[in-house]
């Protein structure tokens, strides 16, 4: 007899199959079990009577809510069932049965936030949470085949870094060994580059850290990265690379995530668009249209979160902002050489109201230049000093870009906070479970 999954049910109508998982939920109707299974890929409703299968019926009633079985029955396709089939119970068994005097803490009723993420351990075995958990996966998936099929080389960057790559007053402090200090990365950006120059073309992929202290429902202190970089690219070839991610993403999990996409409840219709190219205006142009809609932002100004979601609100995807005043980017952003006080970087922003997914463009690559930038930015030039070395040995035109895989995946599933879209979710004031 085949153990199957909840999602590969649809492969065996009319066959017997034997399910592992647990009971979601369960409902009585007289001499008839109504009980909801759940195994990590899908749930299904099942039914036993206890005129046909008495054994069953009897181990079953009573049992309590996440009890883990191993269940046996024959697959009928029935459209009035969640997910089209049904599984017509003859035997089950329990293989851990949650005690009665202790019941399971997230009840089929609503919980407030605290609660579910005291409980966060627990709270991602719900429906929506494991539907939010899979489409993350397939985000991620589809990002490496696309990185992949562009010629990109995977490497890694360290997680304990001597120096701020973002700033300063964002950085995690790390007691190293020997009273030696040391940092968790901001990003792994500084690193790729010197990869790129040994295989041309590379991108990260791991968490990132960041102090900043935004209670904002677009912030974690940890997320995850991808960072491509490659030598000899300018700021258009990251653009052009970006919009071309962003879109196989969505995509891909539009194609391979249906079910997970109804489970959450999302209007697909508004990703169906997602695809290159994607809109581009210059930041001049986004001040522009920010004073327009009444919004006081001024040249020099960067962007907030309600500047944002009015520069993306006339799109259907995601829209691309580039060259902002150099003064309010990063030590290694190379300047635009027909408007110097201009940076060579973008932004890219995601419509409704999610805000910048990606954010890079073309570094810095003459080494007087790059000292130049250190020493405005009060930097430790020793810290420093093997990044200064890509540029003094066979330095080039080289650029690349980050995007935050938890921003993009809120954006796709429409959560209304990232929170919900990494397992365990760092913040400001939690670090448990």
């Amino acid at each position: 007899m085949p153990i199957v999954t909840i999602e590969s049910v649809g492969k065996y109508d009319g066959q017997e199959v034997t399910l592992r998982g647990w009971l979601y939920n369960l409902r009585e109707a007289g001499k008839l079990l109504f009980p909801i299974f759940r195994d990590g890929t899908g749930t299904i409703q099942g039914v036993v009577s206890l005129k046909d299968q008495p054994a069953a019926f009897e181990t079953l009633r009573g049992l309590t809510q996440e009890s883990s079985v191993i269940v046996t029955g024959k697959i009928h396709a029935d459209k009035r069932a969640p997910g089209g089939y049904e599984l017509q119970i003859t035997a089950i068994e329990v293989v851990q049965r949650v005690p009665d005097d202790s019941p399971y803490p997230i009840q089929l009723k609503e919980h407030g936030v605290d609660f579910l993420l005291d409980h966060r351990h627990l709270w991602i075995r719900t429906p929506r949470q494991a539907a939010i958990l899979r489409i993350r996966a397939q985000a991620v998936r589809a990002a490496h085949e696309y990185m992949d099929s562009e010629g990109y080389i995977l490497t890694e960057a360290p997680i304990f870094t001597p120096a701020a790559c973002e700033g300063t007053t964002t950085l995690f402090e790390v007691q190293y060994i020997d009273d030696e200090k040391a940092y968790l990365t901001q990003s792994g950006q500084l690193y790729v580059e010197a990869t790129a120059m040994a295989l041309g073309k590379v991108y990260t992929f791991g968490p990132t850290f960041r102090a900043e202290k935004s209670k904002t429902r677009r912030h974690l202190t940890e997320f995850w990265m991808l960072e491509p970089e490659a030598a000899f690219a300018h700021l258009e070839d990251m653009m052009a690379l970006g919009e071309g991610l962003v879109s196989h993403v969505v995509q891909s999990v539009l194609k391979n995530r249906v079910r997970e996409l109804e489970t959450i409840g999302r209007d697909t219709s508004k990703l169906a668009n997602v695809k290159t190219p994607f809109p581009r205006i210059t930041y001049d142009e986004a001040i522009q249209i920010l004073q327009q809609r009444g919004n006081p932002a001024k040249w020099g100004d960067d962007f907030g979160g309600d500047e944002e979601t009015i520069l993306s609100s006339s799109y259907d995807r995601p829209v691309m902002v580039h060259r902002y005043p150099a003064a309010i980017k990063a030590f290694y952003m190379q300047p635009d050489p027909v408007r110097p006080d201009l940076a060579l970087g973008f932004d890219m922003l995601a419509p409704e109201g999610y805000g910048e997914i990606i954010g890079g463009g073309e570094r810095v690559a003459d080494y007087d230049l790059l000292l130049k930038r250190l020493r405005e930015n009060n930097l430790p030039e020793q810290a420093f000093s093997w990044y200064l070395d890509l540029r003094k040995y066979g330095g080039v035109p080289h650029a690349g870009f980050g995007l935050g895989l938890e921003r993009t995946v809120a954006w796709i599933c429409g959560t209304e906070h990232i929170r919900e879209v990494i397992p365990f979710p760092r913040m400001i004031y939690r670090v448990y479970p």
